[in-house]
């Protein structure tokens, strides 16, 4: 069949068609403008959140409560896709990197400081089913969740963890969690597979409604007053390491589920 008669065949077809059943043209010309429609506000929809992203990650978005709505799908595709497992390979290659080129003193004094929930251990598992960010913090539910002591490590954390406890590395782990959480968070972090630091800080009751900078920074300012050298520090907020005194290198984790100031 040459293509001439093939287009006749198939304009007499579209004519009948629209004969008999003109709403079904107009139906599927209407479909076809609204997935197009869709598919264009998914796309804006897509860089809006990967630009956000990105000021989360640079300190430039400050004092948010709540993941935007509209990102919620992407945040869930980042937190569980490769992206996110690969940027914190990253991060963990950049701070090996930094500590291989280190000369510890083997005094006991040159000190990592970790965080703990986002830094260590995941909290994917609970905001998962908590809208990815995208709803105001619950602190009673996060509790609950802590109390259950099943956060599974993040892969890449646990390779410099080892690889710094190898290297002389004194291990400290500071976290924004209160002191009564101590059981709970120790058996989590065993059972993630984290053993062998040093010390592990929690809020004290005095610590109560202060912020994080400020209470990270008191912290840190007692350890060098022990006499510990604080050559490096990991976290997922910004406020695991600003304030004053600083380690000589921070190492920020991604983390764009919730914010902490």
């Amino acid at each position: 069949m040459g293509p001439f008669r093939f287009l006749l065949l198939f304009f007499f077809f579209l004519g009948v068609v629209a004969a008999e059943s003109p709403q079904t043209l107009l139906r599927t010309t209407t479909q076809a403008v609204a997935a197009s429609a869709s598919a264009s506000a998914f796309a804006y929809d897509h860089l809006y959140c990967d630009s956000w992203r990105l000021s989360v990650e640079t300190n430039n978005a400050r004092f948010w409560r709540a993941v935007p709505f509209r990102c919620r799908e992407f945040v869930q595709e980042y937190m569980s896709g490769a992206r996110y497992a690969s940027d914190t390979d990253i991060v963990v290659d950049e701070s090996l990197a930094f500590a291989r080129s280190v000369q510890i003193a083997n005094d006991g004094n040159d000190a990592w400081i970790f965080d703990v929930d986002e830094t260590l251990l995941s909290n994917v598992p609970y905001y998962a089913i908590n809208g990815f960010g995208t709803k105001v913090f619950n602190e009673t539910s996060f509790n609950e969740w802590v109390d259950e002591a099943r956060a599974p490590a993040l892969a890449a954390s646990l390779r410099l963890y080892e690889e710094l406890l190898v290297s002389g590395f004194h291990i400290i782990l500071l976290t924004g969690r209160n002191e009564a959480q101590r059981k709970v968070t120790v058996e989590n972090l065993l059972h993630a597979g984290y053993h062998s630091w040093r010390s592990l800080i929690f809020r004290e009751d005095s610590d109560m409604g202060k912020p994080a900078v400020v209470f990270k920074s008191e912290r840190r300012a007692e350890l060098e007053t022990q006499g510990f050298r604080i050559l490096a520090s990991s976290g997922d907020q910004w406020s695991d390491l600003l304030g004053f005194p600083m380690a000589q290198r921070s190492f920020k984790h991604p983390n764009p589920m919730y914010y902490i100031g």
